[in-house]
């Protein structure tokens, strides 16, 4: 495959972190944050 090839079929292509995102994927992702900071850290010390 030719170099110039590989980049035009690459062009069309959007990845995540290129995607925009709204308040409420914010929401979840504080949210599963803080499931995963009371598991690792709350969790451990009440035992």
């Amino acid at each position: 495959m030719d170099d110039e090839e590989s980049a035009e079929t690459e062009e069309g292509r959007v990845t995540a972190p290129m995607q925009p995102f709204g308040s409420r994927e914010v929401t979840i992702g504080f949210v599963v944050l803080a499931i995963g900071l009371l598991l690792a850290v709350v969790l451990p010390l009440a035992f």
